[in-house]
């Protein structure tokens, strides 16, 4: 991937995602909105407001959801932008949640979601129809999150392990508490830099696209984890990596919180 446009803002960015009609919608930590950036001339606005917005996804029917660690709440926003409620906020399946980050939803509208703390992270669930529960406990700030494509297991960045873990589904109102290492990623030999995997997405065809956070990288794993590429990006530590039909959203920035920025790569042909 070499075509790319570059976008610079004062603010670290994350939580990548693209509609249907092309439309690029991103997050500002620090600078507490949510931004469209048109796919044609490349502009962005103000699209909504949060407090330190982060992961997004789309639903179905054009919904928002947004983790905000400013408020430790999943957060819905209509099509346009309108707050629409908290659909959870400071606690889930009655344990208490601190910094919602990254989440996932399945084909039924159940949502998948991490909560981002050193040594006793989590990962949650709550369904369209109000249920709740803990998927996994004691983890070491998990981080992004994806579904694979039969709806069976979840992977997740456990970003001060290197690792990406894979974790089975089970409809339990307690966690399994087994997991495997699907991946140990490559490490970074600045003893002052960072090697911590961030945001996470799964290709349609089976691979698994990492962003690298400290490591200028997008790493990208096969079906059984094995590293098959390491795309180099021109942001230091990226965030979110979101996955186009010819190429790549790229999220982050060179520092929080900030400089930002967002980059748009398309294959090369």
């Amino acid at each position: 991937m070499k075509k790319k446009s570059h976008l610079n803002l004062p603010w670290y960015t994350e939580g990548a995602v693209a509609d249907e009609y092309g439309a690029i919608f991103f997050t500002t930590l620090a600078g507490g909105t949510v931004m469209r950036m048109d796919p044609t001339d490349g502009l962005a606005v103000d699209w909504a407001t949060g407090i330190k917005p982060n992961g997004q996804f789309i639903l179905r029917n054009g919904d928002h959801i947004i983790c905000d660690s400013g408020n430790a709440s999943v957060s819905r926003y209509d099509g346009a932008g309108n707050f629409l409620s908290y659909d959870v906020i400071g606690s889930c399946a009655g344990e208490r949640i601190h910094t919602p980050n990254d989440l996932v939803a399945d084909s039924h509208d159940g949502v998948y979601f991490t909560d981002s703390i050193r040594h006793t992270g989590k990962v949650c669930y709550y369904g369209p129809a109000g249920e709740q529960r803990v998927i996994a406990k004691h983890l070491d700030f998990p981080n992004g999150i994806a579904l694979s494509a039969d709806e069976q297991w979840l992977f997740v960045a456990e970003s001060y392990q290197n690792r990406i873990l894979c974790l089975p589904i089970r409809p339990s109102t307690s966690p399994s508490g087994t997991y495997d290492v699907f991946a140990t990623l490559p490490e970074n030999h600045n003893p002052d830099g960072y090697n911590l995997p961030d945001g996470i997405k799964l290709h349609r065809d089976g691979t698994l696209w990492v962003a690298h956070y400290g490591m200028a990288a997008v790493q990208v794993l096969d079906a059984n984890g094995a590293l098959i590429d390491s795309i180099e990006v021109d942001i230091q530590l990226p965030s979110n990596v979101a996955l186009l039909d010819d190429g790549m959203i790229v999220t982050g920035g060179d520092g929080e919180p900030g400089p930002g920025g967002v980059l748009v790569y398309h294959n090369s042909n």
